[in-house]
This record gives C-alpha cells, sequence and structure tokens, in this order.
C-alpha cells in the first residue's frame, strides 16, 4: 500500500466508525434481510438436489416437483428481499451524502471567510456534486456487493457442505485461489488508478492553460516550450494508462481463475466425487450453488471492489481529508517581456518590420495589391462553398469595403487573403506573391489582420501600441494617439509609461489599442474584420479616416453602410454572384446592396 493510500485510510477510519456505531439499528435490520437472502440461496441448491435424489431419480415426480416448487419460492422471494434490502440501504445512503455535502460546505466557507487560507475554491462544484454523487453510487454498490457476496457465499457454502464435504475439497481451492489473486491486485491498481487520475487531471490542465493563453504563446515564443510539457504530460498519461491496463489484465486473469475453475474443476473431479458416495442430485445441486449464487456474488464483489472501492477512498478523502496545500498553477504561460517604450527612439527610422517588407518589395504600380483568382473554399468535401470561383483584383492604395449578410464568407475572405486560411481551389496573392503556405515571418511583413476581437495583452500603454513596430518613436506614437483620438483614454492609464490591464478596458477602448497597434505597423496591407464594431459612428469614421490615410492598402469588412460609402470601392457578397463598384454604382446594379443599404438606413 502507498504511503498516500495508508494515510487516507488512517484518516477516513475514524469518521467511518462514527458514521456507522451511529446506525446501528439500520446495520442490523439491514443484516437480517441478508441472513433472507442467504437462506434463499441456500434453498435453491438444496431443494434441486432433493429434487433430484428423491424425487425423479427414486420414481417419485411428485416429490420432485415439490422440490422443484420450493426452489422457485426461493426464487421469487428474491425480490422482496431486495426491495427490503434497498430500503434499509437508504438509511445509510442518504445520510453519508447529506453528511459530505456538508462537508463540502463548510470547507469552502472556511477558505472563504476571514481568516481562511483565501482565494477561489476552484473545486468546490465538483465536490457537491460530482463527487459527492461518486461517493454515494461507490458506496451503496459497495455496501450491496459486500453484503451479498458474504451472505449468499455463506449460504451457498453451507449447502455445498450439507449436500457433501467433499465437494467444498473440490470448489474452495481454486475459488480461493482467485479471490486471493483478485485481492492482490488491489492495492497497486488503486495506485495505478491514482497516478492515471493525476495524469489526466494535469494534462486537461495544461491543454486549458495553453488553449486561453494561445496568443501568449505565440507572441512570447513560449509555444515550443508548451508543447514540449504537452508531449510529457501525454507521454505520463500513456504510460499510467499502460500500467493500469495491466493490473486490470491481472484482475481479469483473478476473475477467470474464480469464476471459471470451480466448475471446471468439478467436472474433472465428478467420477472421484461419485466413488465418494456424492449422488447425482448432490453434484447438480452443487453445480446450481456455482452457477446461481456463488460465483456471480464474487464475479460482483471483484469488479464492485477493483473500481467503486478505490473510486471511495480518493472521493472521501478528498472531501474529509486536510485543506491541500496551495500549489503554483502548473504551466503558467510567462507574461511578454515588452520593449520599454523608454528605449524607443526619439527620432523614426527605418524599422526591423519595415526592412522585412523590403525584402518583398515589388513594383506596386505594375500588381495588385490583393488578387484572387478563380478561389473557391468549402468546409468539408460535400459543403456549399462559401466562396464560389471568385475573381477579385484590389489595387495598390486602394480602399475596399467588403459587405454581405452575415455569415455569407466575409471573415473567410479576409483569412483567405491574410493567408492563416488556404482555399479549396484557386490562388490567393498578395503584392503578387501567393500566400498559401508562405512562413508566417514573411506574411506578417505583408499585412495585417486585425478581427472583431481585439487582443490587448499586459503591459504599457506604448507596448500595446509599438508591438507591430518596435522601432516607432514617441513622436509617431503621439501623432497616432492623436489620429485616433485615443488621447483621454492615454491619459487616463498614465500615458505612454502607464499599465494596461485588458479586463478593465471596454470593447471599443481594445479595438482603438488593436487599430493604432495596426496603423503604426510597416505592413503595407490591413484587413479590418468588423474591427470597428464596437465604436460609436464617430470614432469609426475618424479610425478609418486614419486608416485610409495611411500609405498602402486598406480592406474593410464593413459594420456600418458609412464604411461603404467612405470606400473607393465595395465587394457584395451574396452567395450567388460577388459585385465590385462604387457605392453609386451598387445602388443601381446590387439589389441586395440596395436592401442593405435600406436597412442600414432605417
Amino acid at each position: 500500500m502507498t504511503s498516500a493510500e495508508a494515510g487516507a485510510l488512517r484518516r477516513l477510519a475514524p469518521p467511518a466508525r462514527r458514521f456507522l456505531a451511529h446506525r446501528k439499528g439500520v446495520l442490523v435490520r439491514l443484516a437480517l434481510w441478508s441472513l433472507a437472502e442467504s437462506g434463499q440461496a441456500f434453498l435453491v441448491g438444496h431443494a434441486v438436489a432433493r429434487s433430484v435424489d428423491e424425487g425423479f431419480l427414486a420414481g417419485d415426480p411428485r416429490r420432485g416437483l415439490l422440490w422443484l416448487g420450493v426452489a422457485l419460492v426461493a426464487v421469487l422471494s428474491g425480490a422482496r428481499v431486495v426491495r427490503g434490502v434497498f430500503a434499509q440501504l437508504a438509511g445509510v445512503t442518504e445520510p453519508l451524502r447529506d453528511g459530505l455535502v456538508r462537508r463540502a460546505v463548510d470547507r469552502s466557507m472556511a477558505r472563504a471567510a476571514p481568516g481562511g487560507p483565501g482565494g477561489t475554491d476552484r473545486a468546490a462544484v465538483s465536490r457537491l456534486t460530482n463527487q459527492v454523487e461518486i461517493a454515494r453510487d461507490s458506496f451503496a454498490g459497495l455496501v450491496l456487493t459486500l453484503r451479498s457476496f458474504v451472505f449468499t457465499a455463506a449460504g451457498a457454502l453451507l449447502g455445498l457442505l450439507s449436500l457433501h464435504p467433499a465437494l467444498l475439497v473440490v470448489v474452495l481451492p481454486p475459488l480461493a485461489a482467485g479471490l486471493a489473486l483478485f485481492l492482490v491486485t488491489l492495492r497497486p491498481m488503486a495506485a495505478a488508478q491514482r497516478r492515471a487520475l493525476a495524469a489526466d487531471e494535469a494534462l486537461g490542465d495544461h491543454a486549458a492553460s495553453a488553449r486561453a493563453a494561445l496568443r501568449d504563446l505565440a507572441a512570447c515564443g513560449t509555444g515550443p516550450g508548451a508543447e514540449r510539457r504537452g508531449a510529457d504530460l501525454v507521454a505520463d498519461a500513456a504510460a499510467a494508462a499502460r500500467t493500469l491496463a495491466g493490473w486490470a489484465a491481472v484482475r481479469t486473469a483473478a476473475l477467470g481463475v474464480a469464476g471459471h475453475l470451480p466448475v471446471l474443476a468439478l467436472l474433472i473431479a465428478v467420477e472421484w466425487l461419485r466413488g465418494h458416495g456424492v449422488s447425482v442430485g448432490a453434484l447438480l445441486g452443487a453445480f446450481t450453488y456455482l452457477v446461481q449464487s456463488l460465483l456471480p456474488a464474487l464475479h460482483t464483489l471483484m469488479t464492485a471492489l477493483g473500481a467503486a472501492g478505490s473510486r471511495l477512498l480518493v472521493v472521501l478523502d478528498r472531501i474529509l481529508g486536510p485543506e491541500p496545500e496551495p500549489e503554483p498553477e502548473p504551466d503558467r504561460v510567462p507574461e511578454p517581456v515588452p520593449v520599454p517604450v523608454s528605449v524607443l527612439k526619439s527620432e523614426p527610422g527605418p524599422s526591423t518590420a519595415s526592412a522585412s517588407a523590403a525584402a518583398f518589395a515589388v513594383d506596386m504600380a505594375a500588381v495588385p495589391a490583393v488578387e484572387l483568382r478563380a478561389v473557391t473554399l468549402s468546409y468539408g468535401v460535400r459543403a456549399e462553398p462559401v466562396l464560389d470561383a471568385l475573381d477579385l483584383c484590389v489595387a495598390p492604395g486602394e480602399h475596399l469595403a467588403v459587405v454581405g449578410p452575415s455569415g455569407i464568407g466575409k471573415s473567410t475572405l479576409t483569412r483567405l487573403v491574410a493567408g492563416t486560411l488556404a482555399p479549396s481551389s484557386g490562388e490567393v496573392r498578395v503584392a503578387g506573391r501567393p500566400v498559401t503556405g508562405r512562413p508566417a515571418a514573411e506574411l506578417a511583413a505583408l499585412r495585417v489582420l486585425v478581427p472583431q476581437d481585439a487582443y490587448v495583452f499586459s503591459g504599457t500603454v506604448g507596448d500595446n501600441l509599438a508591438y507591430l513596430n518596435t522601432d516607432a518613436c514617441r513622436a509617431e506614437l503621439d501623432a497616432a494617439v492623436g489620429a485616433f483620438g485615443l488621447g483621454p483614454l492615454v491619459e487616463r492609464l498614465g500615458g505612454l509609461d502607464g499599465t494596461v490591464r485588458p479586463a478593465e478596458l471596454s470593447p471599443g477602448e481594445r479595438q482603438l489599442v488593436a487599430l493604432v497597434r495596426a496603423y503604426l505597423s510597416p505592413a503595407p496591407l490591413l484587413l479590418l474584420d468588423e474591427a470597428t464594431c464596437h465604436l460609436d459612428p464617430a470614432s469609426e469614421a475618424r479610425a478609418e479616416e486614419a486608416l485610409a490615410g495611411r500609405a498602402g492598402t486598406l480592406v474593410v469588412v464593413a459594420h456600418r453602410l458609412s464604411s461603404a460609402v467612405r470606400a473607393d470601392r465595395t465587394l457584395v457578397l451574396d452567395g450567388v454572384r460577388a459585385r465590385c463598384g462604387t457605392h453609386a454604382e451598387l445602388l443601381d446594379r446590387s439589389p441586395l446592396y440596395r436592401d442593405l443599404a435600406g436597412h442600414w438606413n432605417s
């Protein structure tokens, strides 16, 4: 037994004794009903033996049928016995459940009370619901199976002894061997279950924390480390599962020994038993005891102890045991290491990102800024295409708005242009170069995609604004803040050196920070996927005016009609035929655009 299990048993033994001591009356009534079950098991096999020896083989069919009737009555009485057992069982299991709920509530309240450990009790809900129910169900199952095995085995073994003592000589050795082998596996299998549970919880915690911090992992470059940690946790979980499976195989072997060898031994020993005076009826009664009573009860016992027993021990120790020591949160993602604003240059100069963009410099007058050639995309082999053979050409420096009903493919289009989504067929080019399969560093130098859910990280205001252009100087930052009307927010946060706490910013404020960050980026293409939806119309117009005045190309998924009016051209996606033109042209040529304009203006 592991030290953890021994400690758990020592902690749980006193409260278990006190709990049972206060329920002696229920336990006595439960034992009386169990005695009736023991008598039922005895009568079934004994009646079968008597019906053969004293009835059918003795030439007295009436006596044989009478004994079979006794067996039938014993079997039918089982329903009444089971009903009585369950009625008494509730008097033990429900008080246990109530006590565990009170203990779980007291623990949570003690943690939250002044002078307590403090902190959020994240396991409180699990203890009050899932763990309490596991404890109650496991305890009820153990009581039922242990009681049934003890009294059923007593009745069956007494019946075998009453038929002939030689039957016990044949049946008991394989039965005891299988039971002993099973008992040997209980402790290591419980330890393996603990390790498997801990490995599974650790893997789940790592996956949850990594999923919630994907952007931080990418921004800090700690993705490979998190990946290695995840691989180690997967390996640990797999090793624990293999160990558990190995012990499960041993337990299955124990079930086979205890569940099948007694019957096989009885068949092999028939001639020897007959030579020692065992009658045919006694042999048939022995088989009845084994098949109908003893072996099913033993199989149920082994299954319950191997699963419910270990679960009950673990859950009770978590609810009734001492408060665990606080542990540091695993796999905490490090905060981004920002570039202090104080070291930003005081004069504008060529940025690192600009140098990267220069590596892909092309004659922008000669090639489109964005070009889609017969682009089709379907989310699934048999799904209807979201975009179907779409052709599009956006000139360098152009301001394009994209409109259409919800779910028509506007966000899909921006992801295709950004290179984060590959088309099912066709080709997407930015600045004359295909984007599909291009490395992330090269794509970052060509375009910036600002989604609806703006990303702001913990750090200074300057860190957030200059994240895509760390060479930006204070003059550039101040000019961008003024262009977007971000001055009041920056002042409220304490200036460019002030600290940003993302949870304290409104969705609109986060969007403005992300838009200024994109504005300062040297990438020649900006893609806004409803990135102004949380701004009021005046702030949205100011932001789009600033972005349109920036050198480069602007593609905006429009949230309001005013965005389409301000654009040089507007692309209308209607799921049938895409149309592109000026606001006036589309009012004349596109019924959908007229409907959208009427809806926006209403």
